[in-house]
Order: C-alpha cells, then sequence, then structure tokens
C-alpha cells in the first residue's frame, strides 16, 4: 500500500512568520513551489502557506450583506470572516496570511487518506510530520506524479 512517505516531496523549503509576503511569492517562483510549512525559531511546523493566500491579497473586497429593520443594521455574515479576509488582503507578512489551523499526516497515512483529507479539507499542501518532526511534504503534483505512474 503506497503512503505519504513514497510520495512526500523530502527537500522541504521552510518558511518563518516574519517574512515579507513579497519574498514569499519569490521564493514559490524561484523554486516552482506552491506551498511550504512555516516553522518556528525551534523549527517546529506551526502553519502552511500556499499560493492561494497569496492570491487572496490581489481579490477584490467583498462587501458583506447586510439588512435594515426598524433602524438596526444587520449583517449577514460574521464579522470575523470579513475581518481575516481583510487581514489576508492587507498583510505583509507571511503570519497574516497563513492559515490558523496546521492540517498534517504521518508518513505511514495511507495515499486514499492523504488523499481524502486534502479534499475535504481543502488543502494543497500537507506537511508530513512524525512526532512533531517534518518529514516532508504532500503536494497535489506528488498525488498526481503517482497517478501516472501507475
Amino acid at each position: 500500500m503506497i503512503s505519504a512517505k513514497d510520495i512526500m516531496t523530502k527537500e522541504v523549503i521552510t518558511v518563518t512568520s516574519d517574512l515579507a509576503v513579497e519574498k514569499l511569492a519569490e521564493i514559490f517562483w524561484e523554486n516552482r513551489i506552491s506551498g511550504a510549512p512555516v516553522v518556528d525559531d525551534s523549527g517546529t511546523v506551526i502553519a502552511v502557506v500556499t499560493e492561494n493566500d497569496l492570491i487572496d491579497q490581489n481579490k477584490k473586497v467583498h462587501i458583506p450583506t447586510m439588512i435594515s429593520i426598524l433602524d438596526s443594521v444587520i449583517m449577514l455574515e460574521k464579522a470575523d470572516k470579513i475581518e481575516k479576509e481583510i487581514r489576508k488582503m492587507t498583510g505583509t507578512t507571511v503570519k497574516d496570511i497563513c492559515s490558523d489551523a496546521l492540517v498534517s499526516v504521518e508518513s505511514e497515512t495511507p495515499l486514499d487518506e492523504v488523499a481524502t483529507i486534502m479534499a475535504e479539507k481543502q488543502v494543497h499542501t500537507l506537511p508530513v510530520l512524525d512526532d512533531g518532526i517534518l518529514k516532508g511534504v504532500v503536494g497535489k503534483s506528488d498525488i498526481i506524479r503517482t497517478m501516472a505512474k501507475k
């Protein structure tokens, strides 16, 4: 059975949370990668930042839907969602734009489970962590490459 360790990229490029967004874009472009684990000072993976996070910086501002009832304005969307969108769009460092929730797999995680996690959680870059230590990264292209070799 194929697992994450069989398809992962072992030479992982990581970034820190204080890295400037412009530098992140350069790293992605120069290395032809679509995401990178974000590590703290001790090398522990704390988040993942992706091309989608960079693309969010250039999207249009979404004006929230509101209704007015009896001289009161009621927002039909959560204020924290709007705040998060604005923070991402105006962010200057990786910590401003990266995802809050870390989704990862272990090296023994079967390929079908890796694919399911990516699809259900809508993530495209999964760090492979064993006992909290970064062993590699599985991206969409790793899964597609594996499918093409079958």
